[in-house]
Parts: structure tokens; C-alpha cells; sequence
């Protein structure tokens, strides 16, 4: 049975209401309520204090955590008001509760910047918006993610310097700087204390984030792919910008990493799975890009998997297999971004050009 808990104090009455609305719902769903976090709770419910937001202890990486921090007023602007107690929390996902006059608003971001809002009507409350809640937060709470790597010091002489394909990628990253689409590098340490950066890199082998990725097949199921967290403008080495991914441990839940000898590898792009997947299905794949950015008529997914999950992983790896031309598809991943498949990056870039939209629409 899955298994939830609630930690920190609401400040408002209102916060009271929907967070006891909340538990009710996934009690009547199913969850099991905890008053004492267990080492496998699956999803925590923490109220953090805005002055000095402090994140929820996990003891295990399956553990989804929703941060929930209150304010007094609607923002201006929500990712730049918000998104700090996002990553301060080290949250899974963030409810961002805004007080108004006459309506409170309930904001929902995700660590890959996706946001989407609630409103609900001060004066009248009404219990039908828990469902609502449930339907969008128990999908994620529920995935399974894939973000470990397993490092193998066995790649061949030959690549430690990369080759004709890494050289593809670094054309792409400086690409994609040119269009605008690659967001530098999050900087942890602007909002995380020296011991909460331990904490994530120990949970999560996180050690920056960053949004985009490409990946270029090299033969067979492997593939080079652009590490986490670095600068895509500016790739150049093997094993710290590019990473050989050789494949996926099922048993694990690990991607398979090969690296040169003596050389600290950056980790993977939480992303990894899902290229993977797509690269196994459909060997006429020749390249894949990840933006946060849109286009006009494209099939997407309906529900915002966090990246990393198996789940998203599977659903994107469905809707290239049912496009019409697997080798050339355009996925959009709602309130997130695109993932592009091509015969090569060059192919990709043809494709696309005048076509992207920057601002990826929320739902």
C-alpha cells in the first residue's frame, strides 16, 4: 500500500482546509496515512516556512515530495517569485498557495520549470477541487524514477577524445545558444547551503540544473549524449560533457555509463531512459533533442511525468512509435518542452527552424 505524510504547520486557515481536503482524498483513494515519516513513505506533504525554507529529510529517492510555501499576494511573475523554494525545498514539485481578495490561487511548479494554476474562490469553498489536485499530483507521486548511473572505465582509446559524432554534438549545443534555447546551468549554490548541496548530490547525484539535452547515436543502442548540468554552448570533453551511454540495467534502475580511465564523470541527463528507449525501438533514429520550448500541431503527452520516470520515458517513447515517420517525430511533453527525433541533429535543425515558440503553454 502506498504510504503519505504531512510535515510543518499551515500559517492560514484556508492552507488548513485544503491540506486536510487533500489528505482526505488520497486516504479515500487508497494511501495510507503516516503522522510519523517512514523511510518508505511515498509521498510527503511539507509546508515550508518562506523566511527559512528547509527541506523534507528523505530517506529514500522514491519518496515524492511536494513542497507547499504561502503568500500574501498574487506574484508578478511565479517562476521568479516561486521557483527558489522549489529548489531550496529540494521538492519533487512545488504548491505555491497565493492569497488574494477574492480568490486564492494554487500554483504548481516543476523542477524542469513547468507550471500550471488552481483558482479557487475564497468565499466559497468547494471539496470537488481535491479531485482535481489528486488527478494532478498522484501520477507523478506514483512514477518510478530512473536517475542512477552506474560508471564503467572501459571506454575504447579511440573515443576518449570523441569523434566525428561528439564534434556533431558540440555544433548542436552552440546551435541551440544561438536560438536562444539553452538556459544557462541553474547555480545551486545561489540558493542551497553548503550541507543541502551534499544532501541532493547524495540523494540524487545532482550536481547542477540545467535544461535541454541531445543525444546522437553511435552504433547499435549506444549513444553519445550531453551531461547534466554543464554549459551546451560549450562541450568538449568526453566524460564531463559528453557521456557513451552503453545501455540501461533493468535490474538496477541504473543507466549504464562508459567513461576514460581517471577522469571524474559528470552524471547523466535525467533524460537519458527515455532516449534510450527510443534509440532501442527505432534503430533509423539517428539523433534526439530535448528543448523547453514548443510548436504548433504536435501529438503530446497528457500528463507532466516528472523527467527521469519510467512513465514518461514509456509515453514518449509510445507517441514516436505511433507518428507517422518515427525517424523525424515531434513530441511535446506537456507544460514542459519537445522532444525531437531525426535522422541526424543536422536533419533535426532543418526541420525546425522557424517553427520554434520559446514560451512552452501551461495547462
Amino acid at each position: 500500500m502506498s504510504t503519505f505524510t504531512c510535515t510543518g504547520q499551515p500559517a492560514n486557515p484556508f492552507s488548513e482546509w485544503i491540506i486536510d481536503g487533500i489528505s482526505a482524498i488520497f486516504r479515500k483513494k487508497g494511501y495510507e496515512y503516516n503522522a510519523i515519516p517512514k523511510d518508505d513513505t511515498k509521498l510527503a506533504f511539507h509546508f515550508v516556512d518562506r523566511d527559512s525554507p528547509r527541506p523534507y529529510r528523505r530517506k529514500s529517492q522514491a519518496t515524492f515530495v511536494v513542497s507547499i510555501v504561502e503568500s500574501d499576494h498574487l506574484p508578478r511573475e511565479i517562476h521568479k517569485e516561486a521557483y527558489p523554494y522549489l529548489v531550496r525545498s529540494l521538492a519533487n514539485h512545488l504548491m505555491y498557495v497565493c492569497y488574494g481578495k477574492d480568490k486564492t490561487q494554487l500554483y504548481f511548479l516543476t523542477p524542469e520549470q513547468g507550471n500550471y494554476s488552481i483558482t479557487i474562490d475564497t468565499n466559497d469553498k468547494d471539496d470537488k477541487i481535491f479531485q482535481k489536485i489528486y488527478e494532478r499530483l498522484e501520477p507523478l507521486a506514483s512514477s518510478q524514477l530512473v536517475i542512477d548511473n552506474h560508471f564503467y572505465e572501459d571506454l575504447p582509446e579511440h573515443l576518449w577524445n570523441g569523434d566525428v559524432i561528439t564534434r556533431s554534438l558540440s555544433n548542436a549545443g552552440r546551435k541551440l545558444d544561438k536560438l536562444n534555447l539553452l538556459p544557462a546551468p541553474f547555480p545551486l549554490e545561489d540558493v542551497l547551503s553548503d550541507r543541502d548541496i551534499r544532501h541532493l548530490k547524495k540523494l540524487y547525484g545532482i550536481g547542477g540544473l540545467s535544461y535541454g539535452n541531445l543525444s546522437a547515436r553511435q552504433e547499435g543502442t549506444r549513444f553519445w549524449m550531453s551531461a547534466s548540468g554543464i554549459d551546451k554552448s560549450n562541450m568538449t570533453t568526453v566524460g564531463q560533457d559528453f557521456l557513451y551511454m552503453t545501455g540501461f540495467d533493468e535490474e538496477k534502475k541504473a543507466m549504464k555509463v562508459s567513461v576514460p580511465p581517471h577522469i571524474k564523470p559528470k552524471r547523466a541527463s535525467v533524460d537519458a531512459i527515455e532516449h534510450w528507449m527510443i534509440y532501442k525501438e527505432h534503430p533509423q533514429v539517428g539523433a534526439i533533442i530535448h528543448i523547453h520550448a514548443w510548436m504548433n500541431g504536435i501529438t503530446a503527452t497528457e500528463i507532466n511525468y516528472p523527467c527521469g520516470t519510467v512513465e514518461l520515458a514509456t509515453t514518449v517513447a509510445n507517441l514516436v512509435k505511433n507518428s507517422p515517420d518515427p525517424s523525424r517525430a515531434v513530441i511535446g511533453l506537456k507544460n514542459h518542452g519537445l522532444t525531437i527525433t531525426g535522422l541526424s541533429l543536422d536533419d533535426i535543425f532543418e526541420r525546425i527552424e522557424g517553427k520554434i515558440i520559446p514560451q512552452v503553454p501551461m495547462q
